[in-house]
C-alpha cells in the first residue's frame, strides 16, 4: 500500500532538492517552471523557507539559493556519515606521510567547521579541533571552499567590511574586494594558504573537496610551524593536500575540476 503524500511537504522537499542540485541561486519563476508549481505557491513556500533560514533570498539579483539552516543539515550528515568516515582515513595517511597535522573542514555560514583533526607526532596542538568554528576567510580551508562558491553566494556572505573579523595581527582580507582578489589567486593555483592569520607562527595549505555536482563540499588542509617549513617543503605539503582532496572527492563519487575553474565558470 502506497504511503499517501502530504502535498505541502512534497513540494517543499522537491524545492529544496532542486536548489541543492543547482550550482548557483535561481529565480523563483525558474523554480516554479521546473517543479511545475503555481507561482503564487512557489513564492509562499520560498517565503516560509527564507523565514526559517533554509533558503537565502538575494534581493539585488532576485534569486534564491540554499540558506544557512540547509547547510547545517548537510553538515550534520557529513559529520555523521560519508565525509568524516572517508576523510578521516585519508587525512591520517596524509599526516603519516608528511609528518604535519591535518584536518578536514566544511563551510557553515561565514565559518568553517572542523569535522576531522589528526595531530602529527611531536607537533604543537592546534585550535582546529573537531567541532571548532573559525571565520572562513582567515583559514586556508575556508578560502579553498569560498574560492569555488557562486559569486552571488559569496556576496551574500561577505557583502560589507563588517562581515570580516581578525584573530591575530597578521593582515588578512578586510573588505569584499580584498577577499575576491585573494580567491581569484586560489582558483588559479588550485591551493589556498594562510600565514599566521589563525594562530601566530603557524601556516596552512588546503585544497577543495567536491561532491557529485562539482560543488565545494569541504577542504583538506595541513598546518605547520612556519619557521620549520621552507619553500620546497611547502610545495610538497601543497601537493599532498591536493592529492588528499582528490582522493576524498573520488571516494565520495565527486567530480574534480582543474585549477582556475569554479561552479559558475567565473
Amino acid at each position: 500500500m502506497a504511503t499517501p503524500k502530504v502535498p505541502a511537504a512534497d513540494a517543499t522537499l522537491r524545492l529544496l532538492t532542486f536548489l541543492a542540485s543547482r550550482r548557483a541561486p535561481v529565480a523563483a519563476a525558474r523554480i516554479a517552471e521546473e517543479l511545475d508549481l503555481p507561482r503564487s505557491r512557489t513564492y509562499d513556500l520560498l517565503a516560509t523557507l527564507v523565514e526559517h533560514g533554509y533558503v537565502l533570498h538575494l534581493d539585488q539579483e532576485r534569486l534564491y539559493g540554499l540558506g544557512p539552516a540547509a547547510h547545517e543539515l548537510s553538515g550534520a550528515y557529513l559529520r555523521q556519515e560519508p565525509l568524516a568516515r572517508i576523510g578521516r582515513r585519508v587525512v591520517e595517511q596524509m599526516v603519516d606521510a608528511v609528518g604535519e597535522s591535518g584536518h578536514l573542514a566544511v563551510l557553515h555560514g561565514r565559518d568553517v567547521l572542523y569535522v576531522v583533526e589528526e595531530r602529527a607526532r611531536n607537533r604543537p596542538s592546534l585550535v582546529t579541533d573537531v567541532g571548532v568554528r573559525i571565520p572562513a576567510h582567515l583559514t586556508a580551508s575556508g578560502r579553498a571552499i569560498l574560492a569555488h562558491l557562486p559569486a552571488p553566494q559569496l556576496r551574500a556572505l561577505y557583502g560589507t567590511a563588517a562581515d570580516f573579523a581578525a584573530r591575530t595581527d597578521a593582515p588578512g582580507p578586510a573588505t569584499p574586494k580584498e577577499l575576491r582578489e585573494l580567491l581569484t589567486a586560489v582558483r588559479a593555483e588550485g591551493i589556498a594558504s594562510e600565514s599566521g592569520e589563525v594562530s601566530d607562527e603557524m601556516g596552512s595549505v588546503a585544497a577543495v573537496v567536491r561532491d557529485h555536482a562539482g560543488w565545494p563540499a569541504a577542504a583538506v588542509a595541513l598546518t605547520f610551524v612556519e619557521a620549520r617549513v621552507g619553500p620546497a617543503e611547502r610545495k610538497r605539503l601543497a601537493t599532498s593536500v591536493r592529492r588528499g582532496a582528490e582522493e576524498i572527492t573520488r571516494r565520495l563519487g565527486g567530480r574534480a575540476e582543474t585549477a582556475g575553474t569554479s561552479p559558475t565558470g567565473r
